[in-house]
């Protein structure tokens, strides 16, 4: 039996991953900054799927946050062989209409300690020869599209050149680009959804499927639905300067900035 260690744990993307790895017999570090929800969720995972659920209350926009979750990521008695970088939030408003302490946060979680977590895995299962991480980025990381889908943007290069850097170790490191996914992340945003066509929401569990599969395949940035991937494709032979006006305008309808 092997364990993995999901960061944003309770909610979205993050509890779907929890519930998907739980179902298979995969042991769990449930990690997120309510102790009160993780315990509900490791009490509710052990008793539906008969696995062992560890909690770890952890706030990633701290060094002592970051510091607790990379020091069970090299635990070499108990060890992850499968790390999910879920955490993450959007901020509301346009580039310097958001603070430089909300940004600077955003960044933190975003990208120090995506940075920090991975190393720590990746180190550890270097060592074993086998593990995985999947780091959880955007479709935003491929368009001009604000401080949120720079901080994505940057995960998936990172992400890209570790895996190549690792590859031939046993260590399987892949991004993870959803589109709109049904979860808290807007509303904690205070983000308003209204406006959002039905046709670009994603189902959180068919996207966890999705990206589990190609992570198997050993692919290293995952866009785990047709319509999304058409999209990318466009993205890719759209002019940038015509691609900066659109992101922008569709940005300040529909995502985080």
């Amino acid at each position: 039996m092997t364990t993995a260690l999901i960061t944003g744990s309770t909610a979205g993307i993050g509890a779907a991953f929890a519930r998907r790895l739980a179902a298979d017999g995969h042991d769990l570090v449930l990690v997120a900054r309510d102790t009160d929800r993780l315990r509900e969720q490791a009490t509710e995972l052990h008793d539906r799927h008969g696995i062992e659920a560890e909690v770890l209350t952890a706030d990633l926009a701290t060094d002592e946050g970051i510091e607790a979750v990379a020091a069970r990521l090299g635990d070499r008695r108990n060890p992850v062989d499968l790390l999910v970088n879920n955490a993450g939030f959007g901020n509301k408003g346009r580039y310097l209409d958001v603070s430089m302490a909300d940004e600077l946060k955003m960044l933190k979680v975003h990208c120090e300690a995506v940075l920090r977590l991975t190393s720590a895995a990746a180190e550890a299962m270097r060592e074993r020869g086998r593990g995985g991480v999947v780091n959880v980025a955007s479709v935003a990381a491929f368009v001009p599209r604000g401080t949120y889908g720079a901080s994505k943007a940057w995960v998936v290069q990172f992400t890209q050149g570790a895996a190549k850097d690792l590859a031939g170790s046993g260590v399987r490191l892949m991004a993870l680009c959803p589109g709109f996914v049904r979860t808290e992340f807007h509303e904690r945003a205070g983000m308003g959804t209204d406006n959002i066509p039905g046709w670009m929401w994603l189902d959180a569990d068919k996207l966890v499927a999705a990206a589990l599969a190609d992570l198997a395949r050993g692919k290293s940035v995952s866009i785990p639905d047709p319509r999304y991937k058409v999209l990318m494709g466009l993205v890719k032979v759209t002019p940038r300067a015509l691609l900066g006006g659109v992101s922008s305008r569709t940005g300040r309808k529909y995502g985080p900035q």
